[in-house]
């Protein structure tokens, strides 16, 4: 397969050897090396996850409610680079509005790095970051061989970017979409345009389009009609949206052509999830799974049954709990072919319960190296030991049949080997994310517990293997352990 969103990848291995505990009661992550038993091969990882091209993937981890320069939910983001090893909390950097070379300034309830975006913006072989700033617009670091560098502003869009070959013709295009606040009956107009790569480093894409046709525009506001006459948009180029929260990219319809999973608001306190089927002038939409009310529930894309066309999972929501999983194909999505799961679901581990969150977090990407993406589901309501919301995490293989329960793994604190003890209220499994930080050919989970400390929040590090996730080796820090602002900061708010 050669698509440009989540790909499967073969699996390589390697022997590094590390290991890290999270001592009780704290969050001090020290590790112990040895030197691995055979010379591994020379790791592969996807561009867009690899800021220096060392081939181990990158991890990003946002902090939005962290106070930065005495600013109050002004936020942060943290990258912790991938190693033979594993992540490591030495080999890091934070980035905020009051960094150095960042356009801007650190600013109240900014809520900076709150969503971002990964992709080789300018075709240098290395994955550059698009950071969310809310109405202050965006920010763009750059890839090297030294890691993340510079700082170019993207004025007025600060929501939800997101990067992938949404036209097909080889080059990484970055959709951009601008920050509304979110309430009222109806959804409020949202300027949002497409940057068509490449993207040099001044911030220039190589053209520029509409997000949708002017016929998608309509039922997001007053100014609608006058955007749509050309008279009414910031400037050529912007298309009228509902407001957005966060997106995934992944080839759905087997085109060669990136699509963008996103939930939209739809008013009167409700998010629709839709999805843009990408085109060589722009989004077409379309429903995908999920409508909810309250809080939003995971949404991930990856090839669960091997087919050659990526796949949409969403995590339970308020109406029914059940996680849905709709297949792709050349015709899209259909309600036929979409299929859901429970706790009750064989092999699966548990009993479903109100309030687990089934699914609250969910990515989706092939942790074993079988060829099938597996689905990592957040359960940060999970009670247990007569805990409440202590939370827990679940790994659901993928098969050629999609998925199946069989081989599911749930991981929670007082799992052996996984770092901390569970309390009431940690919500561990809030987010999540599956990259291949040790570079061995097998997706690794990355999930935060945003309660942890008093919201001052952590992020755990299981290795994947043949046989699925491990415990050995394992890795949990905090932002104190980067030197970076703690206190109610959200710290794993959002993982990529």
């Amino acid at each position: 397969m050669s698509r440009a969103g989540r790909r499967i990848r073969t699996a390589r291995l390697g022997s590094p050897v590390a290991t890290a505990v999270l001592l009780a009661g704290g969050l001090s992550a020290w590790a112990l090396t040895g030197a691995p038993a055979m010379a591994a091969p020379a790791p592969s990882v996807d561009v867009q996850d690899d800021f220096n091209g060392d081939g181990y993937a990158d991890l990003v981890i946002g902090a939005p409610n962290a106070t930065v320069s005495e600013k109050a939910k002004a936020g942060y983001v943290a990258v912790t680079y991938g190693s033979a090893n594993g992540l490591s909390t030495s080999n890091k950097k934070i980035v905020s509005r009051s960094t150095s070379g960042i356009p801007g300034s650190a600013t109240a309830d900014q809520r900076f790095g709150q969503t971002f975006t990964k992709g080789d913006l300018d075709g240098d072989g290395y994955g550059d970051l698009v950071i969310a700033g809310g109405t202050a617009g965006s920010v763009v670091m750059w890839g090297s061989a030294s890691g993340l560098t510079g700082g170019t502003a993207i004025a007025g869009y600060g929501a939800a970017p997101q990067a992938g070959d949404f036209d097909g013709d080889g080059k990484t295009d970055l959709a951009l979409f601008s920050q509304q606040n979110v309430g009222g009956d109806d959804p409020a107009g949202a300027a949002a345009t497409l940057w068509k790569g490449p993207i040099s480093r001044s911030g220039t894409p190589a053209s520029v389009l509409n997000i949708l046709d002017k016929s998608e525009w309509w039922g997001y506001g007053e100014d609608d009609a006058s955007c749509a006459t050309g008279s009414g948009c910031e400037e050529d180029g912007d298309s009228i949206t509902g407001p957005v929260r966060n997106g995934h990219v992944g080839d759905i319809n087997g085109d060669g052509k990136d699509d963008i999973v996103q939930w939209t608001y739809t008013g009167d306190g409700t998010w629709g999830n839709r999805l843009l089927y990408g085109g060589a002038s722009g989004f077409t939409t379309e429903r995908a799974p999920g409508d909810t009310t309250g809080s939003v529930p995971g949404t991930g894309v990856g090839d669960v049954n091997g087919d050659g066309f990526d796949d949409v999972v969403v995590g339970g929501d308020s109406w029914s709990g059940k996680v849905r999983v709709a297949y792709g194909s050349a015709s899209g999505l259909t309600d036929a072919n979409t299929k859901s799961f429970d706790q009750s679901l064989s092999g699966f581990y548990g009993a479903e319960e109100e309030g687990d969150g089934l699914g609250a977090a969910v990515s989706v990407d092939d942790v074993n190296g079988d060829g099938y993406a597996d689905i990592a589901l957040g359960i940060p309501g999970e009670d247990f030991s007569g805990l409440t919301d202590a939370g827990s995490f679940a790994l659901v293989p993928g098969s050629a049949s999609g998925f199946t329960g069989t081989g599911s793994q749930v991981f929670h604190q007082n799992t052996d080997g996984v770092p901390g003890v569970a309390e009431t209220g940690d919500k561990f499994g809030a987010t999540t994310a599956l990259l291949d930080v040790n570079g061995d050919g097998h997706r690794d989970i990355t999930v935060a517990s945003t309660a942890e400390n008093g919201d001052n929040g952590a992020v755990w590090s299981l290795r994947g293997t043949s046989s699925g996730l491990t415990t050995t080796s394992a890795l949990a820090f905090g932002p104190g352990d980067l030197s970076a602002p703690a206190t109610d900061a959200l710290f794993g708010y959002s993982l990529r």
